[in-house]
C-alpha cells in the first residue's frame, strides 16, 4: 500500500463520515414515556425538536409526575438517537471506537 492509496481511503473516510453526519442531521428519533403519554423527538445529532405530551398527562396536583415523564421521553430519544449513530458510525469504521465521531 503506498502513500497515494492510503490518502485516497482517508479522503473516502472522510467524505463518508461527512455524509453520514448530515444524514443523522436530518434523521428525526422518537422516544416516549408513560405509554406513549409524553413523547418527544430528537434528531441523529441529538438536538430535541419537539415534545408532544396528551392532556391526560396533565394533573396540575402531581406536576412532578409529568415532569419525570419528559425526562424519561427525552432521555429514550437521546438514547435510541445514540444507538443509531453508534451503529451508522460503527459501520464506517469497523467498529472502531473513534474518539470526537
Amino acid at each position: 500500500m503506498n502513500m497515494g492509496n492510503l490518502q485516497r481511503m482517508q479522503q473516502q473516510l472522510m467524505q463518508e463520515m461527512a455524509r453520514i453526519q448530515a444524514e443523522l442531521e436530518t434523521t428525526m428519533i422518537d422516544g416516549s414515556a408513560g405509554g406513549g403519554v409524553v413523547k418527544a423527538t430528537v434528531t441523529g445529532k441529538q438536538d430535541l425538536v419537539s415534545v408532544e405530551i396528551d392532556r391526560s398527562a396533565v394533573d396540575p396536583d402531581d406536576v412532578d409526575m409529568l415532569q419525570d415523564l419528559v425526562v424519561a421521553a427525552v432521555n429514550d430519544a437521546l438514547k435510541a438517537s445514540r444507538q443509531l449513530a453508534e451503529s451508522k458510525m460503527g459501520a464506517l469504521t469497523g467498529g472502531m471506537k473513534i474518539p470526537g465521531l
